[in-house]
């Protein structure tokens, strides 16, 4: 059972990207799902979750720019994230917390 990110790149600051993530078992649509961060040197940090009632949360840091959505169907996890900052330049990673199963992360590069 495998969880594979894909949509990271580099963008300019202001801009948007997409990053998507697909589970490859069963229990998706049963799991809360997350998209977490690690900046370089810094340690890894929540971005946004999505509930199984698709009930978000999210970082104040990225409330407003960032929106987690979820596809029950095709068992994946959208991350639509706009006007990107060089702050959010890192390595995200797709999660389902409750079974600790992770992705392989994608880069997001954030040029000012």
């Amino acid at each position: 059972v495998q969880l594979q990110a894909c949509g990271g790149g580099l963008v300019q600051a202001g801009g948007s990207l997409r990053l998507s993530c697909v589970h490859s078992g069963t229990i998706f649509s049963i799991r809360t799902v997350a998209w977490y961060r690690q900046a370089p040197g810094k340690q890894r940090e929540l971005v946004a979750d999505i509930a199984m009632t698709k009930h978000t949360n999210y970082a104040d840091s990225v409330k407003g720019r960032f929106t987690i959505s979820r596809d029950n169907v095709k068992k994946t996890v959208y991350l639509q994230m706009n006007n990107l900052k060089p702050e959010d330049t890192a390595v995200y990673y797709c999660t389902l917390p409750y079974d600790n199963l992770w992705g392989q992360g994608t880069l997001v590069t954030v040029s000012s």
